[in-house]
C-alpha cells in the first residue's frame, strides 16, 4: 500500500465535482493505494492526475517547507494592499445602502483567482501580469456607465503603500487613463452583475495570462468558493 497519501474526496466535493466523479475518484484512489497504478487503464490514470491537479496544494513539510505561499508573493500582496487601502478609505467607508466601489470588486476577483489557481508569480508571470492593466481600465469604464463616479486618490495611496510595502510597487492605473482618480460606485444589484462579469473574465485571463499556468488542468472553482482566511 502506498504511504504518505490520503483520500481527498471531500475537497473535490467542495470544488463542485459530481457524485459520479467523486465515486470514480474514490474507487480509483483505493485501487491505486492497494495495487499501484501500473494496472490502471490510461484513462483512469489521467482521471486521477486531473483530480490531483484540481486539488489545492498542501503546505510542505521538511525540505522546502519554507516556500512562500501565494499570499506571500509580491504581486498578490501588491493587489491585496491596494484593496485594503480602498476598503479603509473615506470614500468606501462613507457608502450607504449596500453600495460598493467597482475597484474593490475587481481586486477581490483577481485575488480569488490567484488564490485558487496558485501561479508561481515569478518574473515571467509578473511581466505578463501587466497585460491586465488595460483590462482593469475597461472594467472600470463599464462600471462607470452603471453607477455614480466618485474620486479616489490613487497616487497618494500608492505612496503610502510604498512606504509600508515595496518601493518598487507600481500604480494600478494605466498612465493613459482618462480619469486617473475615477472610482465608480454601484448599487447592490449592479454590483452583483458587475462581479459576475468580472469573475468570468478574470478566471479565464488568469489561466491564459500567467505562463506558469499554461498546462493547468484545474477546473474553474464553484461560485461559492472562497480562499481560506
Amino acid at each position: 500500500m502506498l504511504k504518505g497519501s490520503d483520500n481527498r474526496v471531500d475537497e473535490l466535493k467542495a470544488l463542485g465535482w459530481s457524485a459520479e466523479d467523486l465515486r470514480k475518484y474514490e474507487e480509483l484512489w483505493e485501487y491505486r493505494q492497494r495495487w499501484g497504478a501500473i494496472n490502471l487503464e490510461r484513462e483512469d490514470r489521467d482521471f486521477l492526475r486531473q483530480a490531483e491537479a484540481a486539488l489545492p496544494k498542501r503546505a510542505a513539510h521538511g525540505k522546502g517547507a519554507g516556500r512562500k505561499t501565494i499570499q506571500d508573493k509580491s504581486h498578490y500582496r501588491w493587489l491585496a494592499s491596494h484593496l485594503e487601502a480602498m476598503r479603509s478609505s473615506p470614500v468606501e467607508m462613507d457608502l450607504e445602502n449596500g453600495r460598493v466601489g467597482a475597484w474593490p470588486i475587481v481586486l477581490e476577483e483577481e485575488l480569488r483567482a490567484l488564490a485558487y489557481y496558485e501561479p508561481v508569480l515569478g518574473l515571467p508571470d509578473t511581466l505578463r501580469a501587466r497585460a491586465l492593466t488595460p483590462v482593469r481600465e475597461r472594467w472600470i469604464e463599464e462600471a462607470a456607465k452603471d453607477g455614480e463616479t466618485l474620486a479616489f486618490d490613487f497616487p497618494a495611496a500608492l505612496e503610502t503603500l510604498r512606504q509600508s510595502g515595496s518601493a518598487s510597487w507600481k500604480s494600478l492605473r494605466s498612465e493613459a487613463a482618462e480619469n486617473p482618480m475615477s472610482y465608480p460606485v454601484l448599487d447592490p444589484e449592479a454590483a452583483a452583475a458587475f462581479r459576475s462579469r468580472v469573475r468570468e473574465e478574470v478566471l479565464a485571463l488568469t489561466r491564459s495570462t500567467f505562463p506558469s499556468l499554461a498546462e493547468t488542468s484545474k477546473v474553474e472553482p464553484p461560485d461559492d468558493w472562497q480562499p481560506a482566511r
